[in-house]
């Protein structure tokens, strides 16, 4: 059997096709790309919280003859402190329902959502995660953003 030159042709075309496309595939298999994470950090963030051995260095002072007790006791409710209270920022992480609900466009409903999804799913990492809440979009979220922080 013989082939004609064309059917030869053909065949070549056929063959080299065939053996781009397989190295082509493979190299994308054995070559992925990293992946890569980025993430959004905001300095006013950062919170810290007591431990139990750092309540406990409060140094007591009991009174000796001819002074007086000291008059301010240790409260158990944190004083605010940071650019949030300086700047007259709603925290939406620590925030009450009552609190949320003095911001525009919050009303009891969605102050109780946002409270719901903070105890369900953990504290907001950014203000814009706000719009996970059902009942909060891009609006609303560009309405508050001035006056919320995380």
């Amino acid at each position: 059997m013989r082939i004609s030159r064309l059917e030869g042709a053909a065949l070549f075309l056929t063959a080299a096709f065939l053996a781009f496309s397989a190295g082509w595939l493979a190299r994308g298999a054995l070559d992925a790309p990293p992946v890569r994470v980025e993430v959004e950090r905001s300095s006013a963030a950062v919170v810290t919280i007591p431990t139990a051995a750092q309540e406990q260095e409060v140094p007591s002072t009991a009174p000796t003859v001819g002074t007086e007790a000291p008059s301010a006791a240790p409260t158990a409710e944190p004083e605010e402190e940071g650019p949030e209270a300086a700047s007259g920022k709603i925290n939406i992480n620590t925030a009450t329902a009552e609190e949320l609900e003095t911001l525009p466009g919050i009303g009891e409903k969605r102050a109780q959502a946002i409270v719901e999804d903070r105890q369900n799913n953990g504290p907001f990492r950014t203000v814009e995660e706000l719009t996970r809440v059902k009942g909060i979009g891009e609006g609303i979220l560009a309405g508050l953003i001035d006056g919320i922080t995380v």
